[in-house]
């Protein structure tokens, strides 16, 4: 695995935190030229540090204020079921994220819809009719405390 300088992580954070910055504006705050900087950015994107650059957008303003967790229980574990829920998780649009988990819940999904009643639509007529779902338990957020994209980088 590719260790990272110093800089590499300095780079890092400043891209956590603004990905607009231009090449010239965070070879200013690294004290480099353009073209290191230009470099890095290649070798990092490369070597998958860098995934993809994003806007983070308002669910709010989008119509879509409701986060819920849902915790998917299967009614049987062989690898077709799994692969079959993650292909067919994959489609639904509502899910912003989904891990396949280890203990008492087999998936874990994070939803974002405009309303409750939407919620309820979205899991009677898409989520539910997933061949093999045995159990959804469904929590709702009431508050956002903290929202961090980025991860910490030592």
């Amino acid at each position: 695995m590719e260790t990272l300088d110093d800089l590499d992580k300095k780079l890092l954070r400043l891209l956590q935190k603004d990905a607009k910055l231009t090449t010239k504006e965070l070879a200013a705050q690294l004290g480099l030229t353009l073209s290191p900087v230009y470099e890095r950015i290649k070798r990092l994107e490369g070597l998958g540090f860098i995934k993809q650059y994003v806007a983070v957008l308002d669910k709010s303003l989008l119509g879509q204020p409701i986060t819920t967790f849902c915790q998917v229980s299967m009614r049987y574990h062989d690898q077709g079921f799994i692969n079959n829920f993650e292909q067919e998780v994959q489609k639904l649009e509502e899910v912003q994220e989904c891990y396949h988990m280890g203990g008492q819940v087999d998936f874990l999904l994070k939803i974002h819809v405009g309303s409750l009643a939407e919620y309820h639509d979205f899991v009677k007529n898409k989520l539910s009719q997933i061949e093999n779902i045995g159990v959804l338990n469904s929590t709702f957020v009431l508050k956002e405390i903290k929202h961090n994209l980025g991860y910490h980088i030592p």
